[in-house]
């Protein structure tokens, strides 16, 4: 069953979140996951979102999105994140084709 990985961000260094932004997309990258949304245009349609940025990853399963999170390979752009971002992240399990 797949699992998003849904990323509500606001960029406090443009310069951090490029190293930011880089070194997440190589790690994603290795875990042969895509994106889905990544920084598009966003249009508020019910209640009081204050989005700038929505980052939305798709995996095959949850525990995949798990291991990508905890890896030593998005480890390295975590380390650029303080200073790159403010952001709230969460991980969602998804439908089953059979639901």
């Amino acid at each position: 069953m797949p699992a998003y990985l849904i990323s509500d961000l606001s960029v406090r260094d443009a310069e951090a979140y490029q190293r930011y932004r880089t070194g997440a997309a190589a790690s994603i990258a290795l875990y042969g996951v895509r994106y889905l949304a990544r920084g598009g245009a966003i249009e508020s349609l019910e209640g009081s979102w204050g989005a700038q940025t929505i980052v939305i990853v798709e995996f095959p399963n949850i525990e995949q999105a798990r291991a990508w999170y905890r890896s030593p390979e998005y480890a390295l752009a975590l380390e650029a994140r303080d200073q790159a971002l403010a952001r709230n992240l969460i991980l969602v399990e998804g439908v089953s084709d059979t639901a």
